[in-house]
């Protein structure tokens, strides 16, 4: 059975006498003007906020993006348990926007602007023009919003881009009976994977649906699982290719053990059950002001499952649903940008729910349907409302303190700034904490692999010997400059935490170092004290010191 949007969804369908028709080119135009003011506000907030200092998960990907634009592949002067997909994407990002934070955000407005584009056509190709624009229109709002930490330029928005695009390629492909459609569509999902390995969750949704799909279609067993075997060998070709690449540049069994073996004893610290207490913490919060459209969402979940009409999308819109929450859990740690991976299917099934609202009004007179896009408008506008003092009024200050508190992300800027005019580009330095933005403001490279101290604290196997590799590369390094991270957000320690590490810092400062700049952070501030600080200033409870290299 084809895919293509069913009639009784279509738009002309809701005027169905000739006194109705006159309403339909309005309502087809306020549909598309409503889209388009979304996509305005939107973007505007988007780039009012471009000045956004970038946060740990940010600085990261750019220093590792600015290392491969130096011709450094991944894992060699930077260890992430991450697939190196991200990273890359950011160096391309940076290449085409510049090397700067605002450049950074341009690039993730451009992937938000696609992936809204790519919903469009999904949702169209589903259920119609109407259910594309409706789609569109609430994941444009909903990825923005500050609970998910939608202004940052997280993996999670480059999972989904080509992971949505995957999800329209099969189902053409499906429609077209086309083999290449099915590589293809293999292909961009195993990009998705490359990005983060949650996208591995949309990996096994396209099989999922393709396989499932055939065998409802009672395609002979053979073909499906031939065209299976294409789908898999598509999404292995990134990863495959990329393996080779890190194998030829001899970053492979760092790139193994950090994306695998550590990845893997970092996804099964937390308990199932402790998982649930964070999932009840966590989702609420993350849902904030746009409770109206996940509430639409759950409307369409149900109606996809119950609604005859909507019965022959039942079975993509659930499944890709199911997919999308599970690729959440990894780790059952359950951290804002998490649920980005789940925001198209929310989108999707919002747009289901407004979809079943209209085809039960069809029947009705013209304003029926007006009644109901007036109450999607609401839903839609709701949290731009309930956020507007973040994406338009706060400045850019006050708007990152809202998001982020008192991590040290602005302090970041003027440390690198300090730093970059302090040092020679030859020179290395070592930041003591998860402050990876650091080394990409002050554009210098690392004394060590180890731009995260958070591994070093975890009660994992491999605590001890990071830390003692840690040390060990510092010590051979001489690095012209340390920045020590007194802020507990930025070690993460527990009462089972090694201190090895700890104890090594204050003794190796004190021989080999001298104080040279002091930052102070409070709720009220920061305050900077560089090139020494005077005598009646002490460290506040979270600070960060500045050493240099005794001469």
């Amino acid at each position: 059975m084809p895919l293509n949007p069913p009639n009784s969804l279509c738009l002309r369908q809701l005027f169905v006498n000739p006194k109705q028709a006159r309403y339909q080119n309005v309502f087809r135009l306020a549909l598309w003007l409503l889209f388009g003011a979304t996509l305005v506000a939107v973007t505007c907030a988007r780039i009012r906020l471009l000045g956004l200092p970038l946060e740990r998960d940010e600085g990261e990907y750019a220093y590792t993006g600015q290392l491969l634009l130096q011709g450094i592949p991944p894992y060699k002067l930077a260890y992430s348990m991450k697939f190196p997909g991200t990273a890359a994407s950011y160096a391309l990002l940076m290449s085409i926007f510049g090397d700067t934070t605002a450049g950074i955000h341009l690039g993730l407005i451009l992937i938000n602007l696609v992936t809204v584009g790519l919903i469009f056509f999904l949702g169209r190709y589903l259920l119609g023009e109407l259910a594309g624009l409706a789609a569109a229109a609430t994941y444009g709002v909903i990825s923005l919003m500050p609970y998910v930490l939608g202004q940052a330029a997280h993996a999670t928005h480059l999972v989904v881009l080509p992971a949505i695009a995957g999800a329209l390629v099969l189902i053409r492909a499906l429609d077209r009976q086309s083999r290449i459609l099915i590589l293809a569509s293999g292909c961009l999902f195993g990009l998705a994977l490359l990005m983060k390995q949650p996208g591995l969750f949309f990996v096994l949704f396209g099989f999922v649906f393709l396989f499932s799909h055939d065998r409802s279609r009672h395609v002979e067993l053979r073909q499906s699982a031939l065209r299976s075997l294409i789908f898999l060998l598509g999404a292995t070709v990134p990863l495959f290719v990329t393996c080779l690449l890190l194998w030829n540049a001899g970053v492979f069994e760092k790139f193994w053990f950090w994306s695998v073996k550590y990845a893997g004893r970092y996804g099964s610290q937390v308990s199932f059950a402790e998982g649930l207490r964070i999932l009840a913490g966590h989702f609420l919060s993350s849902v904030g002001t746009a409770w109206p459209i996940w509430g639409l969402a759950a409307i369409g979940l149900i109606a996809s499952a119950l609604s005859a009409s909507l019965r022959p999308r039942a079975g993509f819109l659930i499944t890709f649903a199911f997919f999308s929450a599970v690729a959440v859990c990894p780790g059952f740690y359950f951290r804002p940008h998490y649920f980005i991976l789940f925001l198209p299917a929310v989108s999707l099934l919002s747009a289901t729910g407004v979809v079943l609202a209209l085809e039960r009004f069809r029947t009705g007179t013209a304003p029926l349907p007006c009644a109901a896009l007036l109450i999607f408008t609401g839903c839609v506008a709701w949290p731009l409302y309930s956020e507007r003092d973040f994406f338009f009024e706060r400045p850019i200050a006050e708007a990152n303190r809202m998001v982020n508190g008192t991590s040290p992300f602005p302090e970041s800027v003027k440390i690198g700034e300090y730093l970059r005019a302090e040092s020679t580009p030859s020179d290395t330095i070592a930041v003591l904490g998860s402050e990876p933005q650091i080394y990409f403001y002050a554009q210098r490279r690392s004394a060590t692999g180890y731009i995260y101290t958070y591994s070093l604290m975890e009660p994992q196997p491999y605590a001890r010997q990071m830390q003692l590799e840690m040390i060990r590369e510092i010590e051979t390094a001489r690095p012209k400059f340390l920045v020590l991270v007194v802020i507990s957000k930025s070690w993460l320690a527990g009462r089972d935490s090694d201190q090895t590490i700890v104890r090594w810092t204050d003794s190796y400062c004190d021989a080999n170092y001298e104080e040279v700049g002091l930052v102070n952070i409070s709720d009220e501030g920061s305050e900077y004290y560089f090139s020494g600080r005077p005598a009646n200033i002490r460290p506040t409870a979270e600070h960060i010191l500045i050493y240099r290299r005794k001469t």
